[in-house]
């Protein structure tokens, strides 16, 4: 039935599902969903810490001299168990639909940031979940806000409410540039919430400035509900993301922060290493400018980057996509498609 009504009325059949689909999920059900890897650990914090990050404002930690495994590009099915509730895009019947490319992901494009032409795209003009993606937003706001960056902030219960599993935890003194960093690089929730809440009107006034700033950069198939993306109203099209990642790419910190490979922070005397949640930052396979993961149930495996490719600046999107590490293995592939790309090939169109 859907499918005969959508070949009437067009991709606004979507966005009205999308709608629909939105309240089934606001019971709550994607609220337990772990939303990044630094999240899962399952060490406890200390009830009560002061934070003490080390060479955060000068120059990244060093990788660890283990040798990185290359990303596949070939990915076998996953072995997970199927969530209770599907994702958006799998209710829309968009997951498993072929492309050129053999993606994984439902959702899928690539644009020249110089010259905002579409090399590829795929379900672009749909809007859907996009979880953590949603910290991007979050770093905007916090940045043109010009609140104080060396302003101590506390994780109070309101933030350990707002995500079960962190290593951050309540009472954990840090500075609103520390909990900014933790939010880009490891997905923290609690740090993006509490950066929420302790910005003027608290959370509904952040929530507010997240949605003028969509507005204010034409991203007009979005909507925002929180600083973490955990709540499934997080939704945007691709064409929209990919219009934020250009205008994130702006703010050198932004740019910084999300590519960190890894941090050691000291919390009441203990070190704890926390990880950035994309493997590609890790391994450095790519070169990539600016990047941000995010999951949830009703999202699926989700990744956008800004990544150099034969020196050319791209806008990578990729959303729900199939399996843990197959969001990565469909931009290994993107760059290894658009280094063969033939030249003088034209473009599917500009991105308005």
């Amino acid at each position: 039935m859907l499918k005969v009504l959508e070949g009437i009325f067009g991709m606004h059949l979507k966005r009205f599902s999308i709608l629909i689909l939105t309240a089934v999920f606001a019971c709550g059900a994607s609220l337990n969903a772990p939303a990044i890897a630094a999240s899962q650990d399952k060490e406890k914090s200390p009830k009560t810490s002061k934070v003490v990050v080390k060479n955060t404002k000068t120059t990244k930690n060093t990788k660890s001299n283990k040798q990185q495994k290359a990303v596949r590009v070939t990915v076998t099915r996953s072995s997970e168990p199927v969530p209770s509730h599907p994702s958006f895009a799998t209710a829309l019947g968009l997951r498993g639909q072929h492309d050129e490319l053999s993606l994984k992901s439902s959702v899928a494009m690539v644009v020249n940031q110089d010259t905002q032409e579409v090399y590829f795209e795929k379900n672009s003009s749909v809007s859907l979940p996009i979880a953590s993606i949603t910290k991007l937003m979050t770093a905007m706001v916090v940045l043109d806000s010009k609140l104080p960056l060396d302003e101590t902030i506390v994780i109070n219960a309101e933030d350990v409410r707002s995500y079960a599993k962190s290593r951050i935890a309540g009472g954990t003194v840090m500075t609103r540039e520390e909990a900014l960093l933790l939010a880009l690089m490891s997905s923290e929730n609690r740090a993006a919430y509490t950066l929420g809440r302790n910005y003027p009107g608290g959370v509904a006034g952040f929530v507010d400035a997240m949605n003028r700033k969509a507005k204010e950069l034409g991203m007009d198939h979005s909507r925002f509900a929180d600083p973490t993306g955990l709540l499934s109203e997080n939704v945007a099209s691709a064409e929209d993301l990919a219009r934020m990642l250009s205008a994130a790419y702006q703010y050198k910190m932004i740019r910084e922060f999300s590519t960190w490979p890894d941090l050691t922070m000291v919390i009441a005397n203990r070190p704890q290493k926390f990880l950035n949640t994309n493997r590609l930052v890790r391994s450095g396979d790519m070169n990539i400018g600016l990047q941000k993961t995010g999951f949830i149930n009703a999202a699926g495996k989700c990744l956008v980057m800004q990544a150099r490719v034969n020196n050319t600046p791209l806008l990578l999107v990729f959303l729900d996509s199939v399996g843990t590490q197959s969001r990565f293995a469909d931009a290994v592939r993107v760059r290894d498609w658009y280094e063969r790309m033939p030249l003088g090939t034209q473009p599917v169109r500009r991105l308005m």
